[in-house]
C-alpha cells in the first residue's frame, strides 16, 4: 500500500550554463591576465609609436609638398608621378638591387661555411675565440668601420694596395671607379654583418639531433654529399630566417656607401636610403622623400612575401 496523504515536494534544479566558468573568470585568472597585459602594453605601445605612426605618417605626407618652413600643400599623386620620372631615383632602386643580391649572397655564403666549419671538431675555448671575433664587427658602429676602411682602401696609401703591390700588382681604384666602388661597398658591409647570420647557422646546426648525422654516414653519406642531402634540408628554416632578415637589411643599406663613396664615382653607389636623406635633409622636399619611402616600404615587403611563398618548396620541419 501506498501513503497517499504524503507527497515530496518537487526540487527545481536550475543547469549550469556550459559558458559560466568562461563569462566569469575567478580572481585569479583575471590578476593574471591584467599582469599579462602589462607586460605586453610597452611592446604594444613600443610598435604604435614607433612603427605604425611612423609609417602612417609617411604614407600621409608623400601625398603633400612640404620643405618645413611653408604650410604642407596637397599633392596628390604628383610626387610619385616626379620620382618616376627621376633619374637619379630609378638608378638608386638599381644599386640597392644589384647590392642586396652580391651582399646578401655573400654573407649567406660565408656564414655558413664559417659555420660549418667551426661545427666540427675543435676546442671549446678554440671555438668560443672564433665565435666573438665574428661576432665583434656587428657590435660597432657602421659610420667608424666605414670610416677606417676609407683609409684602408685609399688608393695611393691605403693598407690594401700596399698588400697587392707586394705581389707586383697595380693598384685597385677600390673607390674611384664604378665597379670597384660598389665592390668595396659590399666587402665593408658584408665583413659587419656577417656575425648575425653566422650566429643563426651555429645555433641551428647545433639543434640538428647527431643521431641524424650518424645514421646519415652509416648510408655512406661524407662531406659535401651528407652537407647537400642532411644539414642544409634541416638547416632550411634558419636559412630562411637569415635570408630574410639579411635581405631587408640590405634593402636599407645607408652608412656603408654614404661614408666611402658619398653614392659615388657618379650615382654608382648611390641608394634608395641615400636619396630619402638628400630629398629629405638637404634638398628639404619631405614629400618626395616621403614617397621615396613608400615605394622601398612596398618592395621590401613584396620581396619578403615572395621568400615566404617561395619557402614552401625548400624549407623542411623537423
Amino acid at each position: 500500500m501506498t501513503d497517499t496523504g504524503t507527497r515530496i515536494p518537487a526540487v527545481r534544479t536550475r543547469a549550469a550554463s556550459p559558458g559560466a566558468a568562461a563569462v566569469r573568470p575567478s580572481a585569479r585568472e583575471r590578476g593574471t591576465r591584467l599582469l599579462a597585459a602589462l607586460f605586453l602594453a610597452p611592446t604594444v605601445v613600443g610598435i604604435v609609436v614607433f612603427t605604425v605612426v611612423p609609417i602612417v605618417g609617411s604614407v600621409v605626407l608623400s601625398l603633400f609638398h612640404w620643405n618645413v618652413i611653408d604650410a604642407p600643400g596637397f599633392a596628390g599623386t604628383a610626387n610619385y608621378r616626379e620620382i618616376f620620372s627621376d633619374s637619379t631615383v630609378l638608378v638608386s632602386f638599381r644599386n640597392t638591387l644589384v647590392f642586396m643580391v652580391f651582399a646578401v649572397a655573400a654573407q649567406l655564403l660565408i656564414a655558413l661555411g664559417l659555420a660549418l666549419t667551426l661545427n666540427g671538431r675543435m676546442p671549446a675555448w678554440l671555438r668560443s675565440v672564433f665565435r666573438s671575433a665574428f661576432f665583434f664587427p656587428l657590435v660597432l658602429s657602421a659610420a667608424s668601420i666605414s670610416v677606417v676602411m676609407k683609409y684602408l682602401f685609399n688608393q695611393d696609401f691605403g693598407v690594401v694596395n700596399w698588400l697587392i703591390g707586394l705581389f707586383g700588382l697595380a693598384p685597385v681604384p677600390w673607390l674611384t671607379s664604378e665597379h670597384g666602388a660598389m665592390a668595396t661597398v659590399v666587402i665593408v658591409y658584408v665583413w659587419q654583418q656577417f656575425g648575425f647570420s653566422f650566429l643563426l647557422f651555429v645555433g641551428g646546426l647545433n639543434n640538428i639531433p647527431k643521431e641524424i648525422h650518424e645514421a646519415a654516414a652509416l648510408d655512406g653519406a661524407t662531406g659535401l654529399r651528407k652537407h647537400l642531402a642532411v644539414t642544409l634540408p634541416l638547416l632550411s628554416p634558419t636559412l630562411l630566417v637569415a635570408s630574410v632578415v639579411g635581405i631587408i637589411n640590405a634593402l636599407q643599406v645607408f652608412e656603408q656607401p654614404y661614408v666611402l663613396t658619398d653614392g659615388g664615382p657618379g650615382d654608382s653607389t648611390r641608394t634608395v636610403v641615400m636619396v630619402i636623406y638628400e630629398k629629405a635633409f638637404e634638398q628639404l622636399r619631405f614629400g618626395e622623400a616621403s614617397a621615396v619611402g613608400v615605394l622601398l616600404f612596398v618592395l621590401i615587403m613584396a620581396v619578403t612575401a615572395l621568400q615566404f611563398r617561395l619557402s614552401r618548396r625548400f624549407v623542411h620541419y623537423q
